[in-house]
């Protein structure tokens, strides 16, 4: 289903369309004095079942955290894990960083994204670990190659840990899953972690340790340098590449709502990472056992490198789309009189939200940067629910009536956010908005109402002015006013 797209009966249009009509701009509501605190978004409180779910994971990646230190640390000694730690950890922050700034439109929660590096450093490599040494026992039994642990068991395993994880999330927080963009950035937070402490090995065993064994502690660091260079800078983007394929597979099932393809795609995705994933292991397989290196650099410039800057294209075009997914959905609220034209144009680009964050630091300081950053965050999210909504994403009436309430949160917490720094320019007349036009009152005391152009441009917001009372369904407030509002906002067969 395409993003404009939107079934019959979608329960989105429970949202009630009430134009203000033509009445008198209201008087611009006093801002909060400076220094007062910025709004924030309602916490959500943690229950008996989430508190305890909370335990077992904490639990399970202590754990599997020890098992890594204790089995690194006795195979490679404290010298070379060490230096394999030290040497590992520093392409770290730059990998973080990618992925943090694609997610810089809907930043995910901090603690979901160290769940997901957290899995697949300590939870991931210490049950591939245990897997792909079993298996390479079993085949030195039997009289096979080991090499084909690398080819047939470790694909399988590898991947399928690292996107345990964010399967985990998906299933359990699907809400915390807007889209592909989402599904690259806890899979590829995951395999970073994965691919952390499996240059631990490499760099402190195969590289420090090796070295010093042989020739002494020059030759280690020579050899920990080699390895850098070909592991690191050169392949580094391996394992995040392969697990962004399972990333693809859960986007996608996250905002479908055909149950076969929220079973099937994250399968196709899966599926995908583990072949990718064995043809790369295969390559120098079979660059030692024909004697050819160079079957390595073609399969890494003809295939490897073909698909990871494809999956980079794919990767800003869609952190561009999550930017223009606000100007194709957040007009329905501009209708309803929730937001103005300016609010939703001043949300279609980066460039844009940081020219907005300029403006609420020049007339509310700090505190008013804070409030637009929650302001931006707050209705991206907006966006992204009744996205989710048109696609007919929540089947069952308990899951509608949630979808409604975080609706609902949302509205109030934009208007919470708008009120700290709206009606503070000095330099721009005060607009009042009510659904059709602009009330603009100049600081010579005239007023004049003025159509909104078919392009906004004035990236910044304005008051909205409430509808008179015979506008409203029975019990139902004003949009994006400032004031007491009654307790449900969709009243039943809106």
């Amino acid at each position: 289903m395409g993003p404009d797209q939107r079934p019959a009966g979608d329960y989105a249009d429970r949202m009630a369309d009430t134009p203000p009509g033509d009445a008198p701009p209201p008087p611009v509501p006093a801002v909060p004095p400076p220094g007062s605190a910025t709004p924030r978004m309602p916490l959500r409180r943690l229950g008996w079942p989430r508190l305890v779910a909370l335990a077992v994971v904490v639990l399970v990646i202590a754990v599997g955290a020890v098992f890594i230190l204790y089995r690194l640390g006795s195979n490679l000694g404290p010298q070379a894990l060490l230096v394999g730690v030290v040497a590992a950890i520093l392409p770290v922050p730059v990998l973080v960083a990618c992925f943090l700034w694609l997610d810089r439109y809907e930043p995910e929660p901090l603690r979901y994204l160290i769940f997901c590096f957290a899995w697949g450093a300590f939870v991931s490599t210490s049950i591939a670990i245990n897997v792909n040494e079993g298996f390479a026992g079993l085949f030195k039994a039997w009289g096979l190659p080991a090499a084909l642990t690398a080819v047939l068991v470790a694909p399988f395993i590898e991947e399928l840990t690292k996107a345990a994880g964010p399967i985990l999330l998906l299933i359990f927080r699907r809400r915390e899953f807007s889209g592909i963009t989402d599904g690259l950035v806890y899979c590829g937070l995951s395999a970073v972690g994965f691919a952390m402490v499996e240059n631990i090995l490499y760099l402190g065993g195969y590289g420090y340790r090796a070295g010093v064994q042989e020739y002494g502690p020059a030759t280690g660091a020579q050899q920990v340098i080699a390895i850098f260079i070909v592991r690191i800078l050169l392949f580094g983007f391996a394992h995040p590449l392969f697990t962004s394929m399972t990333g693809v597979g859960l986007g996608i099932a996250a905002r479908t709502a055909d149950r076969r393809v929220r079973v099937l795609a994250p399968i196709a995705g899966l599926l995908v990472a583990m072949m990718l994933h064995g043809t790369w292991n295969l390559l120098p397989t079979l660059a030692v056992s024909i004697g050819q290196p160079v079957i390595v650099l073609y399969g890494y410039i003809g295939v490897m490198v073909p698909i990871f800057f494809a999956m980079v294209g794919l990767a800003i075009w869609l952190r561009a789309w999550e930017g223009r997914l606000t100007e194709r959905i957040l007009p329905d609220y501009v209708r309803a009189g929730w937001l103005t034209p300016p609010e939703v144009a001043a949300l279609g680009s980066l460039g844009r939200r940081h020219a907005a964050r300029t403006w609420a630091r020049r007339v509310a300081g700090e505190g008013g940067v804070k409030a637009m950053r929650g302001y931006q965050f707050a209705a991206t999210r907006l966006a992204l629910l009744r996205d989710g909504m048109r696609r007919g994403l929540d089947r069952k009436p308990a899951e509608r009536d949630r979808t409604t309430r975080e609706e609902r949160e949302l509205l109030d917490a934009i208007a919470a956010y708008r009120a700290f720094f709206v009606g503070r320019d000095p330099q721009a007349p005060v607009g009042v908005w009510d659904g059709r036009s602009y009330h603009l009152r100049f600081p010579d005391g005239s007023q004049r109402a003025v159509e909104a152009p078919d392009e906004p441009v004035v990236p910044i917001p304005v008051v909205l002015a409430p509808p008179p009372p015979p506008a409203y369904p029975a019990g139902y407030g004003p949009p994006g006013w400032y004031g007491p509002r009654p307790a449900t906002p969709w009243p039943p067969g809106a």
